[in-house]
């Protein structure tokens, strides 16, 4: 009985030995962010092995709310890497030959969503087999900034610190003193694989280059400090300056105001004067043309004088000739009158007129 057993169990053994396996065995691999993943899967089959070979690549995202996803399929010797969006163009296999055994893929350019367990399963009938390999994408340390928080004088306190930009934790850090006597102070040791070092009353002896190293699984950066501690500087003499200085920017910004007040003011005024000048109002007319006029608006009336009347007119009409001061008003009531020349009527154009002449008695001469 115990023969038939072990019989039993090596024909069970054997017949699994021949059915298809893959070699590679179940793991986790860390990658970088932008690098490329090498996903290996490779298998040998039996020669009871005879169906269609047909290998699948499943994606389980870390995100459990997604259901798997298929990211590349071989079947019917033809090759589909169009199922999954996210991965489409960044995903293949390493083998030209995928009969030959090797299934492995390979992920280029890393992305934090390609984070998940990716899955690789071979069938060929009767043979089935499947291996799962764990992806972790980390993000190396990159633009760290080294920078002092504080005033670098002797007898301050202050911090160094060093900042990275991004990095996947955990994170290592490391200073080092690059100068002088390439050793840090003794009240450093205990922070010096802290981001933050503490200084307390600050001595010229700590002056120097300073190196911060941050590290983690997939990579490391650098980021260098320069430390000059100096005695303490006058600080009334720089509050005084700043005084002074916003005082001269406050008359310089008073200045300005005015000025720009004053040209808004003259150019007002000149915009009133402007519209106060009417175009439509002709120019006044001048004395000569005044004169000229009153004079020859009364020609035709000479001629019909008789002597009988020439002396009423004579003294009514030609004392209403106007003159320089027909226009102007009076200076002073306390002026004598001004006197009116005759006019000359042979330039006028008029006829000569011979006035009679009177005598003391009234008498026409």
């Amino acid at each position: 009985m115990a023969l038939l057993l072990r019989f039993v169990l090596l024909c069970g053994v054997a017949d699994f030995t021949r059915s298809l396996s893959i070699t590679t065995p179940d793991q986790m691999i860390e990658k970088a962010k932008g690098e490329t993943a090498y996903l290996p899967c490779k298998f040998t089959l039996s020669p009871e092995d005879q169906g269609p070979l047909d290998i699948e690549w499943l994606l389980s995202p870390a995100d459990n709310q997604k259901v798997d996803q298929v990211i590349i399929l071989y079947s019917g010797d033809k090759i589909y890497d169009d199922y999954y969006q996210d991965l489409k163009g960044r995903v293949h296999f390493t083998s030209s030959d995928l009969k030959s055994g090797d299934a492995s893929i390979n992920v280029t350019n890393l992305r934090l969503s390609d984070i998940g367990t990716y899955q690789c399963k071979v069938k060929k009938a009767p043979g089935v087999g499947n291996k799962k390999i764990q992806l972790t994408v980390l993000v190396k340390p990159s633009g760290i900034r080294c920078y002092v928080d504080g005033s670098e004088e002797i007898g301050n306190d202050f911090k160094l610190k060093c900042e990275p930009k991004e990095g996947s934790l955990p994170l290592n850090y490391e200073w080092q003193k690059l100068s002088n006597s390439q050793k840090l102070p003794t009240s450093w040791l205990p922070e010096m694989n802290s981001p933050v070092i503490s200084v307390k009353n600050a001595s010229t002896e700590y002056s120097g280059t300073y190196s911060c190293t941050v590290t983690n699984r997939v990579g490391s950066d650098q980021c260098h400090l320069r430390l000059n501690v100096v005695p303490p500087s006058n600080r009334a003499g720089t509050i005084a300056g700043a005084i002074v200085g916003i005082l001269l920017a406050l008359v310089l910004i008073g200045l300005i105001v005015f000025c720009c007040r004053k040209k808004r003011r003259e150019e007002k005024y000149e915009k009133e004067v402007h519209h106060d000048i009417r175009e439509d109002v002709p120019p006044p007319k001048s004395r000569t043309s005044t004169a000229r006029s009153y004079i020859g608006s009364n020609h035709s009336s000479l001629g019909s004088m008789s002597p009988s009347n020439m002396e009423g007119y004579s003294k009514t009409q030609y004392n209403q000739v106007p003159s320089e001061d027909f226009e102007r008003t009076p200076q002073s009531p306390t002026l004598p009158p001004a006197k009116v020349a005759a006019p000359n009527l042979s330039r006028m154009g008029a006829v000569p007129v011979m006035i009679p002449a009177q005598s003391k008695d009234g008498s026409i001469v």
